[in-house]
């Protein structure tokens, strides 16, 4: 049960960085840091999309619209925080440091 656990956590890491780096990107285009029209960024930032657009899309429905400010992210980093929690501490059984 031990190993589920560590695999689970570890695609919950992974989820974690990419809603992370997800919304660092967005900044960085709204602010006109970073540009679309360049393919590499274009690329990753489609990529990102992807990939998020599907864990994002149901807590969009749920939330009330802000004016512009999207608050899915954040909703998912708690989700996120809440299964590593539940399961570190059901899953893996007692610590022993």
């Amino acid at each position: 049960m031990h190993s589920i656990a560590t695999i689970l956590l570890m695609i919950l890491n992974f989820v974690w960085w990419v809603v992370i780096i997800h919304a660092v990107m967005s900044w960085l285009i709204n602010f006109d840091v970073i540009n679309l029209r360049q393919r590499f960024v274009y690329t990753v930032w489609s990529t990102l999309n992807r990939l998020t657009e599907p864990l994002y899309r149901p807590i969009r429905s749920i939330l009330p619209p802000m004016g512009g400010l999207d608050l899915a992210p954040l909703v998912l980093l708690f989700g996120i925080i809440a299964l590593q929690v539940l399961i570190s501490n059901n899953l893996t059984g007692p610590a022993y440091y």
